[in-house]
């Protein structure tokens, strides 16, 4: 019975062992993965900004597309918006739904991001309150958003990636952003959702790039 006890014991504390070692992979081990791609990225994209600009550029899946900032969050907060928003994608940062507007454009810019793992570049998004910035800079221009509202869905809720959030039909005026991650944190049960309008377009200058 002694030896049946001690061989469950260490059997516990191997399996106890192993949870953590996957636990701290998944908040730490991502995020090194993350970091490598988001350094990557952000070279590429500030060297295609200074090259001769294409007329027909168009930004392939899994390249990065626009700079999101949200002063909130702090100084430091700083990711390049990858195009697409496939696991893949969403392993190198928030990505841009295909299909919706893009930065500035009429109708909803949509982003998603994780609020847990691969640096979690939306894990304090529901601390986000009505007037908040989120900037975004592109080539050309920055555009700040500001938040009007957050809500919780159900994940069959895909009406708020429309043109017009939850009124799919209807045809878009305003120029929006969305920002969209898993609730609660650590579960996919619902989603969180961050709704913005623009307020300002400005020029980026030399000094900004």
């Amino acid at each position: 019975m002694r030896v049946a006890i001690r061989g469950l014991g260490e059997l516990c504390v191997t399996a106890g062992l192993v949870l953590i070692l996957f636990f701290a992979y998944e908040l730490w081990g991502t995020g090194a993965y993350t970091a490598q791609q988001q350094d990557r990225l952000d070279a590429a994209l500030r060297k295609s900004w200074t090259a001769p600009k294409v007329t027909t550029e168009k930004v392939s899946l899994g390249q990065g597309l626009a700079l999101i900032r949200i002063p909130r969050l702090g100084k430091k907060y700083h990711y390049v918006v990858i195009e697409g928003v496939s696991r893949a994608d969403l392993r190198k940062g928030p990505g841009h739904y295909p299909g919706t507007a893009l930065p500035g454009g009429v109708g909803n810019f949509v982003v998603s991001g994780h609020r847990t793992t691969y640096s979690a570049p939306f894990n304090r998004v529901g601390e986000l309150r009505s007037g908040d910035k989120i900037l975004i800079d592109t080539r050309e221009a920055q555009y700040t958003y500001e938040v009007t509202g957050l809500k919780i869905v159900k994940p069959t809720e895909v009406d708020v990636t429309a043109p017009v959030p939850f009124h799919p039909g209807r045809r878009a005026t305003e120029r929006l952003i969305t920002l969209t991650t898993c609730h609660p944190k650590y579960s996919a049960a619902r989603r969180l959702i961050v709704f913005g309008e623009l307020t300002e377009t400005r020029p980026r200058t030399a000094a900004d790039r």
